[in-house]
């Protein structure tokens, strides 16, 4: 089942069960998704869904933005005080965990980071851009910008 026939599978159990919080957040989902296909372009037939001008990596991409975007909304929640919205969009972050592939652990992506490493032959840290352009494909969205970092200067550091 790809992912807007688990969207709109989905969206109708939460409906059913008044799920109305997972409810908002599926809809948000499937309105990124379609957004992103109507930018991607490539005019589709008369009723064609654009969220299905996407491939599986541009679905990913999107809702790993939408991720994103929630963090960042709850750490400015958190800074200001305002807890209960906080929670609340680590919350959403958690419905739209279930979407994307599971996480690389760290030590796998440790070894994918030492591999890069010895076959850019880097040393030091002015070598980290290199080893960053050699593991970001071979990630392929199991693990976020941040984490690939970190582990690329904990090997090079």
């Amino acid at each position: 089942m790809n992912l807007l026939d688990r969207l709109a599978q989905d969206m109708k159990e939460a409906m059913k069960a008044g799920e109305k919080d997972r409810l908002r957040v599926l809809r948000s989902i499937l309105a990124d998704l379609r957004n992103a296909g109507i930018e991607k372009g490539g005019g589709g037939e008369a009723g064609e869904d654009p969220a299905s001008r996407l491939d599986e990596t541009g679905e990913i991409a999107v809702l790993r933005s939408a991720v994103k975007r929630r963090k960042e909304a709850a750490t400015q929640y958190r800074e200001g005080g305002r807890e209960e919205h906080a929670a609340m969009e680590e919350a959403e972050v958690e419905v739209i965990g279930r979407y994307l592939p599971a996480a690389m652990s760290e030590e796998e992506l440790d070894s994918l980071v030492a591999a890069a490493v010895q076959e850019c032959g880097a040393s030091e840290m002015a070598d980290m851009g290199k080893v960053m352009q050699a593991v970001l494909p071979k990630v392929d969205g199991r693990a976020d910008g941040g984490a690939v970092s970190q582990a690329v200067r904990k090997a090079l550091g």
